[in-house]
């Protein structure tokens, strides 16, 4: 039996996957949450064989960097992104931080189920307009090596997306449970290793690299 996690932060397609999924005897839903911390506790603490993970989540913790923190800490528990971007900047992203599957949340549910067994399995899965932006990636000769973005922190990342959000640096440090001070430098420390200069250009950065999607938060 298949062992998954559900992670998205709307109600209703938490419902329809547990519906769909629980209909298959294969499959077992062991948990499920729309926060990206909460994501990586109930992965460390269950070891689901597969993780079901939205991209766009609320708060500091994104569907990809919780997906980063799970292959890292739980290398046998397997991520499939399951989204409504086909954005190449997503998809590229998603491989080089170790998803093993990613789907557009269209997909039919037959779809769905052959991705989950396969990436149970140790395989790949991606939808076919996620392999087709990935094959044009390459061929168009660019790289899927780490950028700026990619050196950052983990908590640097978390504060860059609430930051993109729209939130200060005092809603950060409520948020996060740090000092003003300390939320102050990590935006500071962010500013510099990207080479920002103006909120505008940080919101910017943040769509044109996929960590907000465009229409906003």
């Amino acid at each position: 039996m298949i062992q998954i996690l559900i992670v998205d932060d709307h109600d209703l397609v938490r419902e329809g996957l547990r519906a769909l999924l629980e209909q298959d005897p294969s499959f077992q839903i062991v948990g499920e949450t729309g926060d990206g911390q909460e994501a990586i506790r109930l992965a460390t603490r269950l070891k689901p064989n597969v993780v079901l993970m939205d991209v766009s989540l609320p708060g500091g913790m994104g569907g990809l960097e919780a997906t980063e923190t799970i292959v890292a800490d739980c290398p046998d528990v397997k991520v499939i992104i399951l989204t409504q971007y086909e954005n190449r900047e997503y998809i590229k992203r998603a491989i080089r931080i170790g998803a093993r599957g990613y789907l557009l949340k269209r997909s039919v549910s037959a779809q769905l189920k052959e991705a989950i067994r396969a990436v149970a399995r140790g395989e790949r899965y991606l939808h076919p307009l996620a392999a087709g932006e990935l094959v044009d990636l390459v061929t168009s000769g660019q790289s899927l090596e780490e950028d700026d973005y990619e050196r950052l922190t983990p908590r640097e990342k978390q504060v860059f997306k609430l930051l993109a959000e729209g939130k200060t640096s005092r809603d950060i440090s409520k948020y996060l449970s740090i000092s003003l001070k300390t939320a102050m430098t990590h935006r500071t420390n962010i500013m510099a290793k990207l080479n920002l200069h103006s909120r505008t250009e940080l919101v910017r950065y943040a769509i044109r690299k996929a960590i907000i999607p465009m229409e906003g938060p």
